[in-house]
């Protein structure tokens, strides 16, 4: 069976690691990646819209030597005639060495995994999980503070339907002496199961509050995030929340000088474009190192080996 991304912790610490590891070096000598995955195919099935991830995915491969095939959205595909997820990834499995797939049902890219041929990576399901975003974070996150353990993450805005907050803490939970601070509206809370499957069995310090204003101060790294018009059942709930945490060059004065401001993107309102040039700002840095970590995801599931040593990323 081939091995698969669905969940962050289908990772161990040791391979996040290695993962990083592989990415700053593939910063560092693109030219030496260049060719590592000649003749191989990724397929891109995004059942749901995105722009960042897909495309980010595919620069990946064609950096790498390969080439990429799939579509961008579900009407383009044989579900919109009623075909299964199951037929269309056991098809696709077929013609690609490595599938990304992003589905807006949670638990979608598992259910596929069980019938394709080939390694399953999960581009985001629902509210669910999103791992490659999370690995991008935490490679942004190390390049910046130097380290992943022992500092305090203010993680701002939708935590409820967030799958990049989800994801990413669940794996920074493994790190040593990280405190989460989750800023955030009632209706918008981090999930209870979170709290208790995650952060209360690994005894870590969290708290819960409304004011992004009150703790900003405190903050060592802040990852902001949108309200999600596309996770509510309720136009008039939505809008009443749109809003609610604006991150601007003002409020960015009560905060720490090397304090990275962090966003999985798209953005809406809630930084305001006078922070873009603030030095703080990191989301464009996250942009450009989702291209490198899912060059290491795709080299690691393929079992490429490093050119140069021989080894591969993941043990198989």
């Amino acid at each position: 069976m081939p091995r698969n991304l669905i969940d962050i912790t289908d990772l161990s610490v040791e391979e996040i690691n290695q993962l990083i590891a592989t990415a700053e070096d593939i910063i560092a000598n693109p030219v030496k990646y260049q060719d590592a995955c000649a003749h191989k195919q990724l397929a891109t099935l995004f059942f749901e819209p995105s722009t960042r991830t897909r495309l980010s995915f595919e620069s990946a491969m064609l950096a790498l030597g390969g080439s990429t095939l799939g579509f961008s959205e579900a009407s383009s595909s044989s579900t919109a005639k009623g075909e299964t997820v199951g037929d269309t990834i056991h098809t696709v499995s077929c013609y690609a060495d490595i599938i990304a797939m992003r589905h807006p049902k949670e638990g979608a890219p598992y259910a596929a995994s069980q019938f394709s041929e080939v390694p399953i990576i999960n581009a985001g399901d629902g509210g669910h999980n999103h791992p490659t975003q999370t690995l991008t974070d935490l490679l942004t996150i190390r390049s910046l503070k130097g380290k992943l353990s022992g500092f305090t993450i203010g993680l701002c805005g939708d935590l409820k339907y967030g799958r990049t907050v989800h994801s990413l803490v669940k794996a920074l939970s493994r790190y040593e002496g990280v405190r989460f601070i989750f800023i955030s509206p009632e209706e918008l809370q981090i999930p209870r199961h979170i709290i208790t499957e995650v952060l209360e069995p690994s005894h870590q310090d969290y708290r819960e509050v409304r004011s992004l204003e009150e703790v900003i101060g405190e903050l060592d790294v802040l990852y902001m995030t949108r309200i999600q018009q596309e996770r509510f059942f309720n136009e008039e709930e939505y809008l009443r929340l749109k809003g609610c945490y604006q991150l601007d060059e003002a409020m960015l004065r009560l905060a720490p000088a090397d304090m990275p401001v962090l966003h999985p993107l798209p953005r809406i309102d809630e930084i305001s474009t006078d922070v873009d040039n603030d030095p703080r700002a990191a989301y464009f840095d996250q942009v450009h190192n989702g291209v490198y970590i899912r060059m290491a995801i795709i080299l690691a599931l393929l079992g490429i080996p490093d050119p140069l040593t021989g080894k591969t990323v993941l043990d198989h």
